[in-house]
């Protein structure tokens, strides 16, 4: 019996035309575009696996090739330089083992690098933030729905509360907007990840995991990054250092965040050893998570949890 291999060129044609079909389904479907730029690395990730770094490569240029033909230069080359080097990073740290730590670490900073390459681009052929062009859009549209409402004879002083409402979050919006590319990241990152890992075991691929949710301990540095963060948002607003302000104010959101993933994760480990079912934890989760004060408390309690872990005390007492 004849076995029938598929070759590198012909696996590389295949899932570049995947990607380009990705790009095209990004570009014009409202909803489900979002999902396919999301998994627009896969391709890449399971070729590299597969065949090597090299041909992961020629398959994003190749991508790029065909869907600047097919769509449009720029959207073509937004879209190799925002997710391409997630794919490429990811599935280089697949193919040579590394832990699934080490290998989502630095997935997360190829994303965030794609995504600032990206906003550089558009910055540098329109000479326009992107991120306070779409800031702009948001209130353009928020405008726009306060007039319908005037126009339909409601409550004017319900409108113009709304108005300072709207106004004071878009303030906010506009000073985290480097932190709101981080998050863009790791949205990015973890889904790449999360759906690559699984595609290839059921190809028979090994590739390394990450630990168990309850077993998740962040270094100790997030709790030392929200006291400087503390100290350059008091420094800065106090004598109105805008920059020195916004980066603390950025910096203080990441400390935040990193408290709540291991805040959360503490939650995860308690709930083990309650045996707490699946229905029960995310109702437990979406109670903290919705209410403002308990994520607060969530998070620095994970941060504190960096410094004392807790998890080891509880350990401790069951013995």
């Amino acid at each position: 019996m004849t076995s029938h291999r598929i070759t590198p060129l012909t696996e590389s044609g295949l899932l570049s035309a995947l990607t380009v079909i990705l790009a095209m389904a990004a570009a014009y479907l409202p909803v489900i575009g979002m999902v396919a730029a999301l998994v627009w690395a896969l391709p890449v990730v399971v070729l590299i696996v597969r065949h090597g770094l090299r041909w992961g490569v020629m398959s994003v240029l190749v991508s790029g090739v065909i869907m600047a033909l097919l769509l449009e230069p720029m959207l073509s080359l937004r879209m190799v330089l925002s997710f391409g080097p997630t794919g490429l990073m990811l599935g280089y740290a697949f193919r040579h083992h590394w832990s699934g730590a080490h290998a989502f670490g630095m997935t997360l900073v190829a994303s965030v690098a794609g995504k600032l390459l990206t906003f550089g681009l558009l910055f540098l052929v329109t000479s326009v933030n992107p991120l306070n062009m779409q800031m702009d859009v948001m209130q353009q549209s928020f405008d726009q729905t306060f007039a319908v409402y005037e126009q339909m004879g409601l409550d004017k002083n319900a409108i113009a509360a709304s108005k300072a409402q709207i106004s004071e979050a878009m303030t906010y919006l506009n000073l985290l907007l480097p932190f709101i590319v981080g998050v863009m990241g790791l949205l990015d990152a973890g889904v790449a990840y999360i759906v690559s890992s699984r595609v290839l075991r059921r190809l028979g691929e090994t590739v390394p995991q990450l630990p168990p949710f309850a077993e998740w301990r962040l270094p100790q540095f997030f709790l030392y990054l929200l006291g400087f963060a503390l100290v350059g948002i008091y420094w800065g607003g106090s004598r109105e250092i805008q920059p020195l302000y916004q980066a603390a104010f950025n910096l203080n959101m990441v400390a935040m965040g990193a408290g709540v993933i291991q805040g959360l994760s503490l939650m995860s480990y308690a709930m083990d050893r309650f045996r707490v079912g699946r229905v029960m934890r995310m109702f437990f989760y979406a109670f903290v998570l919705l209410g403002g004060v308990l994520v607060q408390i969530l998070a620095f309690t994970g941060l504190f949890d960096m410094l004392f872990d807790y998890r080891r005390r509880f350990g401790q007492k069951k013995s």
